[in-house]
């Protein structure tokens, strides 16, 4: 028999938001937060020219550089302000999760709770900066020779002074970002650099529409083609939205305790063990190693000696490496599966996990706690994480064959931005929902205290 909570969840509608004054406000919140965001990505850089920037990019495109323009919504294509986007901070976050899990000092710092997690944070961000100047650095020195190497002014006065003031426009674009986003975790609904990433993904979506009917309308592009991409996308969705919620989930047992009334009830609960651990950092890492050469090639290809054959070496590499060829689908999927398996390592600890249950008194019925748990724990979580590596090389590869076979720009579509887009709709939804039953049972606790009164 389903719960009163159960009953009341599932008859949420999305019709009582005239009720909840409090999520209107919120989510009012969180839309002005991403209309600043997307005005932001349309403020250049000082000292860059973006007329001549768009057409350097034309020439530049194609490399890991796609990556950060897809999830900065166009951002490093324009050179604005905030053309790193978050993704420093999500590499810093990153590094941070895998040291945690590494390094003594850093674990013990993990296990202090809150006051623990506020100093991660705080080397987050010290890390973040650290990133960012590096790729800033990096970014204007780039800019600046590769601009000059195609004879296109896409800087006003070259320099030190462009480079030292790109630099610091960068950080403080990222910085802000990262204020915005915890303003819209804090203050609006869902996670806010989530949130910041999906919207630079969707934003480019009207452009790709556009292009996609004026191609059909000219006859370049098949109607039958555009029908098929609908109908893929529509079922990568529902395959994704199926496979991030699926759940292995096990069964604690707790001894027996005495309730309310004075009876013996033994209490069980699940540990649920999500089929896809790594979430999007597999696909963005193996993707990110992938286009490097590529990248290489673009900046430095023009200064390299070709007597030394370096040059040729590299264009052999990019030759193979192109998509949709069988070397690149093969390196994308075995690096997707090396980085699920390790990224889900770093995440979950099957001895950490079977110690706290130990201590609290829990047991999986049939296995003796301690190291027997561990190790079922491990078996357990490494056969889901075969088929959630599985699971992300379709979702991954599948598209970066239809970018191969059709030639259309489909990038900000492929795996990566699929789940990502996918995985926040969904939380954010969740987050609406829990909203919205906190909402009905404080209206249920104000009516019962009012009866209570009146009796």
């Amino acid at each position: 028999m389903a719960s009163r909570a159960d009953n009341m969840a599932s008859g949420i509608s999305f019709a009582n938001f005239s009720k909840a004054t409090e999520l209107k406000q919120r989510i009012w919140f969180t839309i002005g937060a991403l209309i600043v965001f997307r005005f932001l990505s349309f403020v250049p850089l000082p000292g860059v020219n973006p007329l001549a920037l768009a057409n350097l990019y034309e020439n530049a495109q194609g490399g890991i550089l796609d990556i950060f323009n897809t999830f900065s919504g166009g951002s490093l294509q324009r050179m604005s302000l905030i053309a790193l986007g978050v993704m420093p901070y999500i590499t810093a976050s990153i590094v941070i999760q895998m040291a945690a899990a590494l390094h003594p000092s850093l674990m013990a710092l993990k296990k202090e709770g809150e006051a623990g997690r506020k100093k991660l944070n705080q080397y987050t961000r010290y890390g973040t900066v650290f990133l960012c100047a590096i790729q800033g650095w990096f970014i204007a020195a780039g800019l600046e020779a590769f601009a000059a190497s195609n004879g296109i002014a896409a800087v006003v006065n070259p320099g030190i002074m462009f480079r030292v003031g790109a630099v610091i426009s960068l950080i403080g674009g990222t910085m802000f970002l990262l204020w915005l986003g915890e303003q819209i975790t804090s203050r609006g609904i869902g996670n806010g650099v989530s949130l910041i990433i999906m919207a630079g993904i969707v934003a480019q979506m009207p452009q790709f529409v556009g292009n996609m009917l004026e191609g059909a309308r000219e006859g370049s592009i098949s109607s039958f083609l555009i029908i098929g991409l609908l109908v893929m996308i529509v079922a990568m969705i529902l395959f994704i939205c199926f496979m991030e919620r699926a759940q292995r989930r096990l069964l604690i047992q707790y001894p027996k305790r005495a309730n309310q009334r004075g009876m013996m009830q033994a209490d069980r609960s699940h540990l649920p063990l999500k089929l896809n651990t790594a979430g999007v950092i597999p696909p963005i890492f193996a993707s990110s190693l992938l286009l490097l050469p590529l990248t290489i090639t673009q900046f430095a290809g023009n200064q390299l000696d070709a007597e030394s054959g370096v040059g040729g070496a590299l264009g052999t590499i990019l030759l193979y490496l192109q998509h949709g060829q069988p070397l690149y689908m093969l390196l994308y999927a075995a690096l997707i599966i090396f980085f699920t398996f390790f990224y889900t390592a770093v995440v979950f600890n099957p001895e950490e996990t079977a110690d706290n249950l130990k201590r609290n008194g829990g047991f999986i019925p049939g296995i003796r706690p301690g190291k027997r748990t561990a190790d079922y724990l491990d078996y357990v979580l490494t056969r889901i994480t075969v088929v959630g590596a599985i699971y992300l090389v379709l979702v991954c590869t599948v598209p970066e064959y239809v970018i191969a076979q059709t030639g259309l720009p489909l990038f900000f579509l492929g795996g990566t931005s699929l789940l990502i887009v996918v995985n926040v709709t969904v939380d954010t939804v969740s987050q609406i929902q829990s909203h919205l039953l906190a909402h009905q049972y404080g209206d249920l606790i104000k009516k019962a205290k009012l009866k209570g009164r009146i009796r």
